[in-house]
Parts: structure tokens; C-alpha cells; sequence
């Protein structure tokens, strides 16, 4: 008969498991996807004015000054009967007229709270410096709101 003998086995140390160094580097990765993200602004209303009736109906509105470039670089004030001829020197750079006559727009445009508003019509014939002189003469009279018209499709 065999006697059987009860071995005991012997206690083995249980495994430790270090996590320490896992989570050091969960907390890298999640600082790292942190800072290489862009951060989305939020959504937020925009200030904004829809078009309208925004005067009252007491002031004035002034319409836009409507300065004409012929081909030969003659400059014209106004449109239709009221256009009338201002500044037609070549040569000259310098346009008094025009300037004069931009200023005492500006001021009024400015007395009946508008912004002074200009329209220029320029013929494809005409020299870049002669427009570029005009842009000047328009900034020099603090007038910032300049629209282009093409003669053309008129």
C-alpha cells in the first residue's frame, strides 16, 4: 500500500503588479493629446447689424458724389445735367478743384451724419496715375468709402 503523503506545495509570493509607471503614463499621453488639440472656440452671436432703416426720418440723406474719369484724364463732378467739369490738366498732379470740392462734400456729408460716399467712373483709356491721383486727393479729404463703376456695362 502506498502511502500517500499530503505534499504541501510550497506558498509561492504572489505576483505585484506595478501600475505605477502605467498610469505616469496614461497621465503623459492624456497631457500630450492635451496640448497638441486644438481648442475649438465656442459659437458665440455675432454683433450685427441687418440693413434697414437705421436714420431718423429727420436727417438728411445724402447721396453718393459721383466723380467721372474721361479718356483724356479730364475730371467731372456729379452725373447727368448737374456734371460738371472740374480739374483737366494732365501736368498737374496737384487738383485743386477736385480737392475743394471733395472737402465741402465731406463736411457736408458729415453735417447730416452720413458717411461721405464716392462712386468713380474711370474709362479704360486713362493713365494709372491719374486715378491714383485721385485716390489721393479722396484720402486726403478723409474719404474712405470708394466704389469703382464700370463704364462699360453703362
Amino acid at each position: 500500500m502506498a502511502l500517500h503523503k499530503s505534499a504541501e506545495r510550497p506558498v509561492l509570493p504572489e505576483a505585484d503588479l506595478d501600475i505605477s509607471s502605467l498610469i505616469d503614463i496614461c497621465f503623459l499621453l492624456l497631457i500630450y493629446f492635451l496640448v497638441s488639440t486644438t481648442i475649438v472656440p465656442r459659437e458665440r452671436d455675432l454683433a450685427m447689424s441687418l440693413p434697414g432703416d437705421q436714420g431718423s426720418p429727420g436727417t438728411p440723406s445724402i447721396p453718393p458724389m459721383v466723380i467721372r474719369i474721361d479718356g483724356l484724364g479730364a475730371l467731372y463732378a456729379g452725373h447727368g445735367l448737374s456734371e460738371r467739369q472740374l480739374d483737366t490738366s494732365m501736368e498737374s498732379r496737384e487738383l485743386p478743384l477736385l480737392s475743394s470740392q471733395l472737402a465741402l462734400y465731406h463736411d457736408a456729408a458729415r453735417s447730416a451724419g452720413n458717411e461721405p460716399m464716392v462712386m468713380l467712373r474711370v474709362d479704360q483709356a486713362v493713365r494709372q496715375q491719374r486715378v491714383i491721383d485721385v485716390l489721393n486727393a479722396l484720402a486726403a479729404a478723409g474719404i474712405s468709402s470708394v466704389t469703382f463703376e464700370d463704364l462699360v456695362a453703362m
